[in-house]
Order: C-alpha cells, then sequence, then structure tokens
C-alpha cells in the first residue's frame, strides 16, 4: 500500500524516536497527495549527455516497515532528465544520492531547494530485514563504493 500524504504528515512527529519515519527539513510545499517531493541539496547544473550526483537536501529515515520508491518528477523528465537507482530500503537513515542523467538537448540549472524527485512510500507486510549497508547515515553525495 502507498502511503497518503495524510499518513505521510500523520507519522511525521515532532520528537521522532529511533524507528520513525523521518523527512527533514520537512516542507508543506512538497507534500504532494501520495508523494512527497525531495528538494536538490545543492545547486548544480545537469550537463546535457553526462550523470550528475546530487545530493538531497532532506535527511530520510525509514522505519523497518516503509520502503522508498523515487521518481523523477515530470517537469525534469519532460526536459529529459533521467534518474538512475530509486528504492530506497526499510531502515536507511540519510541524505539520498540522486543520479541523473540529462539525455536533453541543453544544460539544466537545479538550484538548491529545488524539488527534484518525488519519494513514494510502501508499507512493508511481514519484513523483519532492515537496512545495514555501506550508504547507511549518508551525508552530502557520495560516491559509488
Amino acid at each position: 500500500m502507498i502511503l497518503s500524504g495524510t499518513e505521510i504528515r500523520r507519522r511525521l512527529s515532532k520528537e521522532p524516536l529511533p524507528g520513525e519515519l523521518v523527512i527533514r527539513p520537512y516542507s508543506t510545499a512538497s507534500q504532494q497527495p501520495a508523494s512527497y517531493d525531495l528538494r536538490a541539496g545543492e545547486t548544480r547544473v545537469l550537463v546535457r549527455g553526462k550523470c550528475t550526483l546530487i545530493p538531497t537536501l532532506e535527511w530520510v529515515e525509514l522505519p523497518g516497515d516503509l520502503a522508498g520508491t523515487l521518481r523523477c518528477r515530470s517537469s525534469f523528465g519532460r526536459r529529459g532528465v533521467l534518474l538512475g537507482g530509486g528504492f530506497v530500503d526499510p531502515g536507511f537513515r540519510g541524505q539520498l544520492t540522486l543520479c541523473l542523467t540529462n539525455c536533453g538537448d541543453e544544460d539544466i540549472p537545479v538550484q538548491k531547494d529545488d524539488r527534484i524527485v518525488q519519494l513514494v512510500l510502501h508499507e512493508i507486510s511481514g519484513g523483519e530485514m532492515v537496512y545495514r549497508g555501506r550508504y547507511q547515515d549518508s551525508n552530502g553525495v557520495v560516491e559509488a563504493r
């Protein structure tokens, strides 16, 4: 089941405990009916024909019963931007590194705070495993390890 915007807001508490959903800094302008728009953490140019790594502004923590799918916002997709990767495991915490490839005809500037990808949250039933990988607690752009 996909979480609604109402359910996402309900799960975001002011003082989260370990194992609760965290999106910070949270912006009401980024909240969508069935997703949350993650913002660019720094200003970059998506050079035509190149893959550019950009960190999200938001620090995200997913509890064990949620996973996330990342989707490029349609306003960027219409200009030829493709998002590489796009799954966030239960238990992940940190800033996400976005792999954005510009297949369009021109360079595309991205400003810090631009809403660039959608995070769709899915409930996991019966899951017991959580992410404990090498990208845990990522801060800023993290190259492939």
